[in-house]
C-alpha cells in the first residue's frame, strides 16, 4: 500500500509511523507545508488516559513523549482576589515543537519519507505523483481538501463567541492555572500551563463584545501583548508575554474558535479514498486540552482498523463507525466547557469556592464522586462550606458537612430538608378525577423514601382540562377531601412536603390513557369532549380532534378555574403549588411561538404570548398564602427551529419572576411532533443553569438524573437549587435514601421500618465490592474507585 499523508501534524505524522511500524513494506509519504522546525502554537496538554493510549499503541514514542512532559495534578483558580486549588488532575504539557519533533524522528526510525516545505494545493496530483492508494487529509482546521470535497464530507463550521490569543511566558507555573480578571468593558480569563523547563502557554479569552469595547480590535500586536501583561500582571509576576505568531498582525492575532463537525470522514476519488483526520475532521475547544488528543487518537484507531481489515472500504467503515461515537462524546464535553468560558459573566455572582466548582465541573465529564477520587480533601472542604451557606439561608445549622443534595433548602417559610423532589408523573388512575388509594400508596411511599417533596402528577382544574378520563381533577368537593386524605397522610407519617401541580390540557387533552396508545384520542366520538388553545390546532395531524382558538370568555372562565383550584389546594394542605405552563399544554400553548397565532395582544412577541398564563400565574398567587411557595413549570427548549430556545427561556423566567414566582421547573419539548432533542445524562440541566444564573431566580433540574453523583454536582455548580428525579423513583420509592447509602452517607434520617432495608441494602454493597475485589486482585476501595471511574 502507498500512503500519502497531507499535512505534517501530529495526526499525520503519527498514523503514518504506526501504519509503517504494522507493515514495513508499505512506503508513506508526509507532506508538510511548513519547514521541520516550524510551528506556530506553544504547549500541549495530554491526560494521564491519554499517555496510556501512546503506550499501548508504540512504546518507544511514548517513552520519548514521556521524558520530555512536565507533569502537574494540581487546578489553580484566581477569582476575585481568591485562590482555590484542587489536586489529582493529572495533566502533562509538552511543548508541540518538541512533539512533532519526537514524531517526525520516530517517523525516519521507521522509514517513513518526509517532504517538507511543500505547500499541497491539488490532492489529486499529490496522490498520482507517489501513486497513493490511500490519502490522509490531515491539513488541519483550514482544511482545503475538505472545502474540496464538501458534498461528502458534510462539514458544519461554526464560528463561537469569544476571541482568544495564543501566547508564552518565561514564568514557570507549578498547576494549570485559569485566572480570571474583571475590567470596566467585562471579564477576561487566561488558560495557563508550564510545559517545558522554561516556558508556559498563555491563553487569554475574552467575548468578542468585551474584546472590542476594550479597544483590542484597533491595537496593533505588541500593543495587544502590553494590554495583557498589565491585565495579568499579579499572575506574571513581572514576566513578559511573548508571541510567536509573526505571520499575524495587529487584531489578527486574536481569533475565534471553529467549531468543526463533518457527517463523514471518508471521499473516494475512483478507489482512492480520502480520509479526513484530525482537525480537519473535527475540533475541540482547547478549555479541555482534546485537539490533540483526538488527532492521535483518530491514528490509532485508523491502523488499527487497516490491521484488522484487509479491504480498505471495510477498515474506513470501522473507523469511522467507532470513531465517530467516541469523538461526538468529547465534542460534546468541549462544547460544555467551552459554553462556560464563552459565559464566565453568568457566573460571577458566585462566590469564589462555587465558582471554581462550577468551572472544574463544566464540561460534566468530572463529576462529584470522581473529584473526591481526585482530591478527597477539596472535596470534603467544599461541603462543608456549601452546607454551612445552605443551612445559614435555611435558618438551620447543620451539625456536621453534608453531601450537597442533602443540604437543606429554604423558599418562603417552607423549608426542605434535602434537594431532592419526586417529579409530578401522570398514573392515569383516578375515577372521574377523585384520585384514591393507589395514589395514597404512590405517593405515600416515595413521601417515606427520602426525598424533601414529592408533586402530585398534573392536576387538571375542570372535567375538560383532563388530559385523560383517568386524570386527577381538583374542580370538585370529593377532590378536594381525596387529595387531603393523601396530604394528611404524607406530613402524619414523614418529613417530607408535598405539591400540587394544576394544569390544562389544551389540545393535548381528551386522550386514551399512556398504555392505551398515547396521545391518541378516545375511542368513541361520543366520549371526547371538546377542546381549546390558544389558536386552532390538531395536536396529532390527521388524528387529534382539532382544538378551536380560545375567546375572551373562556380566558375569563379558565382564569377562575385555576384561581378555584389553588384555593381548593391550600384547602387540602399542600404546601406547595406549580402552574404547568410546558408540554404543549394549555398555557403552554399560549408561550410557544409554534401554537401561538393569535392576532390580539395574546399573541405575536413573546411578552404578548406570555400575558394570559402571568395573568393566569397572578390571580394564583394572589390567592394563594403568601408563606407557601409557587413554582412554574416551562418548556425551555421546543427542540423545534422557529420553536422556544433557551434563549427565550431565560427571559419566560424573568416575566414569572417579576409576577411573583419562587421558582422555574426547567423542561423541555413535547409541544411538538417534529421536536428532535439532544438526550443524555442530565440533559436539561444546562437550561435550570442558565435561567438560576441569568434571570436570577431559583431553578429546578430535571430530565435523566439517576444517581446522587449527578445531584450532588448539579447542586455544588450551583445549576440548580432542586433536583426532580422521576423514573428512578418509579422503579424504587426509596431512591433518595438508597443513593445515600450507595455513597455512605448515614445521617440521613431512615424511617423506622426502613432500617432493616437499609442494613440489608449497605450489606449487598459491600459483598458486591468483596466479590468484584476477589475477581481482580483489588482492595474494596480500588474497586469502588474504579466504578466510579466508570
Amino acid at each position: 500500500m502507498n500512503i500519502v499523508c497531507i499535512g505534517g501534524g501530529p495526526a499525520g505524522l503519527y498514523f503514518s509511523l504506526l501504519m509503517k511500524k504494522q507493515d514495513p513494506s508499505r512506503r508513506i509519504t508526509v507532506v508538510e507545508r511548513n519547514r521541520p522546525y516550524d510551528t506556530f502554537g506553544w504547549g500541549v496538554v495530554f491526560s494521564d488516559q491519554t499517555l496510556g493510549n501512546l503506550m499501548n499503541s508504540d512504546e518507544a514514542t511514548a517513552r520519548a513523549i514521556l521524558q520530555s512532559f512536565n507533569h502537574w495534578d494540581d487546578i489553580d483558580v484566581f477569582f476575585k482576589g481568591e485562590k482555590v486549588t484542587s489536586g489529582g488532575h493529572g495533566f502533562c504539557g509538552i511543548g508541540r515543537k518538541r512533539l512533532l519533533n519526537i514524531l517526525q524522528q520516530r517517523c525516519e526510525e521507521l522509514g517513513v519519507s518526509l517532504v517538507f516545505e511543500t505547500d499541497v494545493m491539488d490532492d489529486q496530483e499529490i496522490a498520482a505523483r507517489y501513486n497513493a492508494q490511500l490519502v490522509i487529509a490531515s491539513d488541519g482546521l483550514n482544511s482545503r481538501t475538505r472545502t474540496r470535497y464538501a458534498d461528502s464530507y458534510q462539514p458544519q463550521i461554526e464560528a463561537r463567541q469569544c476571541r482568544f490569543v495564543w501566547l508564552g511566558t518565561r514564568k514557570k507555573f507549578d498547576a494549570f492555572t485559569f485566572a480570571f480578571k474583571q475590567t470596566e468593558h467585562g471579564w477576561f480569563q487566561a488558560h495557563i500551563y508550564q510545559y517545558d523547563g522554561d516556558t508556559s502557554t498563555f491563553i487569554v479569552e475574552t467575548p468578542e463584545s468585551v474584546w472590542r469595547a476594550a479597544g483590542l480590535e484597533d491595537m496593533s500586536a505588541e500593543q495587544s501583548i502590553a494590554y495583557c501583561e498589565q491585565l495579568f500582571a499579579e499572575q506574571l509576576d513581572g514576566h513578559g508575554l511573548m508571541s510567536n505568531s509573526t505571520h499575524l498582525r495587529g487584531s489578527g492575532m486574536w481569533i475565534k474558535f471553529p467549531r468543526i463537525v463533518c457527517g463523514q470522514w471518508v471521499h473516494w476519488n475512483g478507489d482512492v479514498p480520502v480520509v479526513l483526520m484530525g482537525d480537519a475532521a473535527h475540533s475541540a475547544h482547547y478549555s479541555i486540552g482534546s485537539g490533540t488528543k483526538l488527532a492521535l487518537e483518530d491514528a490509532i484507531e485508523l491502523a488499527r482498523c487497516f490491521g484488522q481489515h484487509a479491504d480498505a472500504a471495510a477498515a474506513l467503515a470501522a473507523y469511522q463507525s467507532a470513531r465517530a461515537v467516541e469523538v461526538i462524546k468529547l465534542q460534546s464535553a468541549a462544547r460544555n466547557s467551552m459554553e462556560w468560558f464563552e459565559n464566565v459573566d453568568r457566573y460571577t455572582a458566585m462566590e469564589a469556592p462555587q465558582f471554581a466548582y462550577s468551572m472544574l465541573t463544566r464540561s460534566q465529564r468530572l463529576s462529584h464522586e470522581n473529584l473526591r477520587l481526585r482530591d478527597a480533601a477539596y472535596v470534603a472542604d467544599y461541603e462543608r462550606w456549601f452546607a454551612a451557606r445552605a443551612g445559614e439561608q435555611a435558618g438551620l445549622v447543620p451539625a456536621k458537612a453534608a453531601p450537597p443534595m442533602f443540604t437543606p433548602f429554604k423558599v418562603r417559610d417552607v423549608v426542605l430538608k434535602n434537594r431532592i423532589v419526586v417529579s409530578p408523573m401522570a398514573q392515569y388512575s383516578a375515577v372521574d378525577g377523585v384520585v384514591g388509594d393507589y395514589h395514597l400508596a404512590h405517593l405515600g411511599a416515595r413521601a417515606l423514601g427520602g426525598a424533601a417533596m414529592v408533586f402530585a402528577e398534573m392536576t387538571c382544574v375542570s372535567a375538560d382540562a383532563r388530559i385523560t378520563p383517568a386524570c386527577p381533577g381538583m374542580y370538585a368537593p370529593e377532590h378536594t377531601q381525596a387529595w387531603k386524605r393523601i396530604v394528611d397522610f404524607v406530613h402524619q407519617h414523614s418529613d417530607a412536603k408535598i405539591a400540587l401541580q394544576l394544569g390544562h390540557a389544551g389540545a393535548k387533552g381528551s386522550t386514551r390513557a399512556m398504555w392505551d396508545g398515547i396521545d391518541q384520542p378516545l375511542p368513541g366520538s361520543q366520549d371526547n369532549w371538546p377542546l381549546v388553545s390558544a389558536s386552532p390546532q390538531q395536536y396529532l395531524a390527521g388524528i387529534s380532534q382539532t382544538a378551536r382558538a380560545m375567546t375572551l370568555a373562556d380566558m375569563d372562565r379558565i382564569e377562575a378555574d385555576f384561581v378555584r383550584a389553588t384555593q381548593a389546594a391550600d384547602a387540602a394542605g399542600f404546601d406547595w403549588l406549580e402552574l404547568h405552563c410546558a408540554h404543549g399544554y394549555l398555557l403552554s400553548s399560549f408561550i410557544s411561538p409554534l401554537t401561538n397565532e393569535r392576532g390580539d395582544e395574546y399573541g405575536g412577541s413573546l411578552e404578548n404570548r406570555c400575558r394570559y398564563p402571568l395573568r393566569v400565574f397572578a390571580a394564583m398567587r394572589a390567592a394563594w398564602p403568601q408563606h407557601k411557595p409557587m413554582s412554574v413549570r416551562i418548556s425551555a427548549h421546543d427542540w423545534v427551529e422557529g420553536g422556544i430556545t433557551p434563549d427565550d427561556a431565560v427571559h419566560i423566567a424573568r416575566l414569572f419572576k417579576a409576577a411573583g414566582a419562587d421558582m422555574i421547573d426547567c423542561s423541555s419539548g413535547q409541544v411538538s411532533k417534529l421536536e428532535k432533542p439532544v438526550y443524555g445524562r442530565m440533559f436539561q440541566t444546562p437550561f435550570a443553569d442558565r435561567i438560576r444564573n441569568e434571570a436570577g431566580i431559583g431553578a429546578i433540574a430535571v430530565g435523566s438524573i439517576f444517581e446522587a453523583d449527578h445531584a450532588n454536582g448539579i447542586i455544588a455548580a450551583g445549576r440548580a437549587d432542586l433536583c426532580a428525579v422521576g423514573r428512578p423513583h418509579l422503579a424504587n420509592p426509596a431512591w433518595t435514601l438508597a443513593e445515600a447509602a450507595k455513597i455512605g452517607y448515614s445521617a440521613i434520617a431512615w424511617p423506622k421500618q426502613y432500617v432493616p432495608a437499609k442494613q440489608q441494602l449497605e450489606r449487598n454493597l459491600e459483598r458486591e465490592r468483596q466479590l468484584a475485589a476477589a475477581n481482580t486482585g483489588l482492595t474494596p476501595q480500588q474497586v469502588a474507585a474504579k466504578l466510579l471511574e466508570g
